[in-house]
C-alpha cells in the first residue's frame, strides 16, 4: 500500500480510522486518548494535512511549522506508526498455515509443556462388578524458547528534509512494515529448513517424517509429483501419538520453494487424476486398466510458496517440499510467539537533543545536535520453536 494512499484513507470518519488501523503500536498516545473522539478527529485532520504536504498541495515549511506546535509531533508519530501497521498487514505472511501463533508475557525463557498422555487411549472393557482399570498419565519434557528484539534504524539528513525530496521519507513506514513481515517469514523458515533442505533437527528417520522407503513411501526423497504427494500423505497418515493412537489430519499445507510453484499448482488444480496404479490395475500383458478420479487434493491441500526456502538451503533449496498438518488443529509442528502488548512492529523517532540558543523547543525534523540527522527506529519482538515432528513430513526432492 502506498504511504500517500494510507494517509488519504485517514480522512475517513472516526470509526473508519479505528477499523483500518486499530491494534497494537507505539504508545504515542494514552489509551484514553485513543478512544477520545477529539483525539481521533485531530488525528484525521493531521493526516489530511500531511497528505497535502506529500501531494505537493502544501509546501514543506508548513509541516515544519506544524511540528513546532504542542500536539502535532505526537499526531505525526501516530500517523507514521499506523502506516507501518498498514504496510505490515498488507504484506503477505506464509507462516500462519504452518505455525501456531501464541503470545508470551516477557523475555524470559518459556517452557511449553506438551499435553500429558495416557488418559486418551482407547477405553478398556470392564466386566460386571469389576473395578475400572487405572491409567497412568505420563508427562513429557517441556520445549523451551524465548522471544527477542529485532529492529533497525534509518537516519535522514536535515538537508534531505529541507530539499523537499520526500520520496524516501514517505516510504519509511512501508519499508519498516515489509521488513517486519519478512523477519517473521525468515524466522519460521529457518525452523524447518537448514542448509541441506529439510531441517535435521525436525526431520529424521527417528521421527519417521522423511518421505522414504523406510517410512512407507515408494521411493526415497521423491521429486514433487502426484505420486510423491500421495507418498507424503501416506507417511504423514502413518504417524501415531505417544500412546500409539493415530493422529487425525483433516487438512494439510503443501509448502514449496518458488521453483516448484508451477508443478504444485498443476497438481492441485488438475480437474481429474488418471491412475494406472494405486487404484488402477496394470496386468502383465500389453493392456492395462485406468482409474479416473476427481482431484480430491483440491479440498485437502493448501499450497504455500515460501521464497525463503532456497535462500536458507544452499543444497536442495529448489527441490525440497514439505507437508504440514493444520497447526490450529491438534499439536502443531512449529510455533511462533510474540510479546504480549507488542505483537506488531512499533516505530519510534529520536527526540532532538538540542535547543535553540534564543530558546524554544526543537521539532523532530530539525534532527540531533551533532549531525542534524533525523532518526527513525522500528522494533519487532518474536520467537518460536519446533514443537511436534509428527505433524509434518518432508522430501528434499533429490530422488530419481
Amino acid at each position: 500500500m502506498d504511504f500517500l494512499e494510507t494517509i488519504e484513507s485517514l480522512r475517513a470518519a472516526d470509526a473508519g480510522v479505528r477499523e483500518l488501523f486499530g491494534g497494537e503500536g507505539r504508545g504515542v498516545r494514552s489509551a484514553a486518548a485513543a478512544r477520545s473522539p477529539r483525539y481521533t478527529a485531530a488525528l484525521a485532520e493531521a493526516a489530511a494535512f500531511l497528505a497535502d504536504v506529500w501531494a505537493g498541495r502544501r509546501p514543506l515549511h508548513h509541516l515544519r511549522e506544524a511540528l513546532t506546535t504542542s500536539d502535532f509531533p505526537q499526531l505525526f508519530g501516530d500517523i507514521l506508526d499506523r502506516s507501518v501497521l498498514a504496510a505490515y498487514r498488507e504484506w503477505p505472511a506464509i507462516w500462519p498455515a504452518i505455525a501456531q501463533r501464541r503470545t508470551v508475557r516477557d523475555f524470559r525463557t518459556v517452557k511449553l509443556f506438551p499435553p500429558a498422555w495416557g488418559a486418551d487411549t482407547r477405553l478398556t472393557a470392564v466386566a460386571q462388578d469389576a473395578e475400572y482399570p487405572e491409567a497412568s498419565v505420563t508427562e513429557q519434557a517441556p520445549i523451551t524458547f524465548a522471544v527477542q528484539k529485532y529492529g533497525r534504524r534509518i537516519a535522514f539528513s536535515w538537508e534531505t528534509i529541507v530539499n523537499d525530496d520526500l520520496d524516501q521519507f514517505k516510504d519509511i513506514p512501508e519499508r519498516f512494515g515489509r521488513a517486519a513481515r519478512r523477519t517473521e517469514s525468515r524466522f519460521v523458515t529457518e525452523l524447518y529448513v537448514d542448509a541441506n533442505g529439510p531441517h535435521a533437527s525436525l526431520y529424521s528417520n527417528g521421527n519417521k517424517n522423511l518421505v522414504n522407503v523406510a517410512n512407507g513411501a515408494a521411493s526415497n526423497n521423491p521429486p514433487l509429483s502426484i505420486a510423491a504427494l500421495q507418498d507424503g500423505m501416506t507417511v504423514l497418515a502413518a504417524q501415531v501419538g505417544e500412546n500409539g493412537e493415530p493422529i487425525m489430519v483433516e487438512s494439510v499445507a503443501l509448502v514449496v520453494p518458488p521453483a516448484l510453484e508451477v508443478t504444485a499448482r498443476n497438481i492441485l488444480n488438475a480437474t481429474q487424476i488418471w491412475l494406472t496404479q494405486a487404484g488402477g490395475v496394470r496386468d502383465a500383458g500389453a493392456g492395462q486398466q485406468q482409474l479416473i478420479a476427481q482431484n480430491w487434493m483440491q479440498n485437502k491441500v493448501q499450497l504455500v510458496v515460501d521464497p525463503y526456502i532456497p535462500l536458507t538451503a544452499t543444497t536442495n533449496g529448489s527441490t525440497s517440499w514439505f507437508l504440514f498438518a493444520d497447526p490450529n488443529a491438534g499439536r502443531p509442528a512449529l510455533t511462533i510467539a510474540f510479546l504480549r502488548g507488542h505483537e506488531e512492529p512499533e516505530i519510534f523517532i529520536r527526540e532532538p537533543n538540542a535547543r535553540r540558543a534564543a530558546g524554544g523547543a526543537v521539532d523532530p525534523l530539525d534532527g540531533n545536535f551533532e549531525t542534524d540527522a533525523v532518526d527513525y527506529k522500528v522494533r519487532h519482538v518474536l520467537g518460536g520453536a519446533r514443537v511436534d515432528p509428527r505433524a509434518t513430513v518432508a522430501s528434499n526432492g533429490s530422488g530419481a
